[in-house]
């Protein structure tokens, strides 16, 4: 790999939403910075690879990928660059390069677009509506008003999971219609592995109780700290 397909691999590689400045990764590499900015947009393709790794698709085949990777959002389950690195290597016969992809998004930016973000459990994703909730407030609301339920009797407890083993965030490809129409912003997870939970509970009035931790024992039996 040259210099600046490890300095493109190293900026996308990136775990931060701010990913690792061209200034930065040109010094890092000893590359040229123009020149890496203009190869990671897809404005200019290396000169031995501008044949052979800037369309092995052909328009037909990239359309069909543009497809897949819709329907895979459209599923919940917007495919990381690797990802879509594989189809396309799959579909070409042969390995595609580290900056293929991204001249590939670059070249459909109407129909894709690469985001950070995390993993949404599939049952959490079944259930998100925006008309459940609202449903659900205009009712607390009501049953408060008919009540005069005061804000120091009102809680709201909550609980978070940490996932032991987890991938951290990822930039996944989405399709753009999708992604701005806020119909998937997450890539759902399997929602098999451990968890640990963190129980949380604040009142309306700005008091909190302290939070606690329930995790798995040794012997499959809960505790709670």
């Amino acid at each position: 790999m040259d210099p600046i397909d490890k300095a493109i691999a190293a900026i996308d590689s990136q775990i931060s939403e701010e990913p690792l400045s061209y200034r930065a990764a040109a010094e890092e590499f000893g590359v040229d910075r123009t020149t890496l900015s203009r190869r990671h947009q897809g404005c200019q393709a290396a000169r031995t690879t501008q044949t052979a790794n800037g369309r092995l698709l052909n328009n037909k085949q990239e359309e069909g990928l543009v497809t897949y990777i819709g329907d895979l959002t459209k599923d919940g389950l917007p495919p990381t660059k690797s990802m879509v690195r594989n189809f396309a290597s799959e579909i070409a016969g042969k390995r595609v390069g580290e900056g293929w992809v991204t001249r590939f998004i670059n070249r459909n930016k109407h129909h894709l677009v690469a985001k950070w973000v995390r993993g949404l459990d599939r049952t959490r994703s079944k259930a998100d509506s925006g008309d459940k909730y609202k449903l659900y407030f205009d009712l607390l609301h009501r049953k408060m008003r008919e009540y005069n339920i005061l804000p120091q009797n009102c809680y709201n407890i909550d609980e978070k999971g940490f996932a032991t083993g987890i991938l951290r965030n990822s930039k996944r490809v989405f399709s753009r219609q999708q992604w701005e129409a806020k119909e998937v912003r997450a890539a759902r997870q399997d929602g098999s592995r451990e968890w640990i939970t963190v129980l949380a509970s604040v009142c309306a009035d700005g008091t909190a109780l302290p939070p606690g931790l329930i995790y798995a024992s040794k012997n499959s039996t809960l505790q709670l700290t």
